[in-house]
């Protein structure tokens, strides 16, 4: 039976490039769960003047596709320019890596989301967002989309432990189905609050847990 990973799949799981945490990083991204078996978090230093993405390391948790994957989009998008790297596609990716198996696909979409995300949340902290869409509950919902539920490995509005958001005056809301004790509140409540934190006319952000 051929081996399913090509070599260059091989060599990036075994050194991949731009492992590791940036401390205070101009964007960030973070797609995916441990509890569905793959997470990619992407970390920015961008260029203030020319908007040239000068460092990029990632975190990753999962198979050998997704580490591989993580450490190809670092390398297609250092020395890019913000523009040009939104433009990194999943195929870009997988044909660098002499492709993937079918059923590895998602690890390359993975990757790319969270370089987006990483881009996205970039721009909305330095105000470079052209379209300021108003932030309404579902705006916010379809943040919420992109926080998992560790319990399940789906997103917390899929998995209903959202059971209320409140948007007034720049003061975000959100009502959890979950005590504050539990053992991945304070995981939740983290990555919720980077979410809707960096959303443009968003001031104050309240998560309230279930007694």
């Amino acid at each position: 039976m051929k081996f399913p990973y090509s070599e260059k799949v091989l060599e990036h799981f075994k050194n991949p490039r731009n492992v590791g945490k940036m401390e205070n990083p101009d964007g960030k991204g973070l797609e995916g769960s441990p509890a569905c078996g793959d997470m990619v978090a992407v970390y920015l230093q961008v260029n203030p003047e020319t908007k040239i993405i000068d460092d990029v390391k990632f975190e990753s948790y999962g198979c050998a596709s997704n580490i591989a994957t993580a450490s190809i989009i670092t390398e297609l998008a250092k020395g890019k320019t913000i523009e040009e790297a939104k433009k990194i596609s999943w195929k870009e990716a997988t044909e660098e890596l002499g492709g993937l198996p079918p059923v590895k696909a998602h690890c390359s979409v993975l990757a790319v989301e969270g370089l987006r995300s990483a881009i996205r949340d970039y721009e909305e902290k330095h105000g470079l967002v052209s379209a300021k869409e108003p932030t309404t509950e579902a705006v916010v919902r379809s943040r919420l989309k992109h926080v998992m539920n560790p319990m399940a490995g789906l997103d917390i509005v899929r998995t209903e432990l959202v059971t209320k958001v409140d948007v007034k005056e720049g003061s975000v809301r959100i009502l959890l189905d979950l005590p504050s004790n539990h053992q991945f509140a304070a995981a939740i409540r983290e990555d919720i609050m980077e979410k809707i934190e960096s959303l443009w006319d968003v001031n104050e952000v309240k998560v309230v847990f279930t007694e």
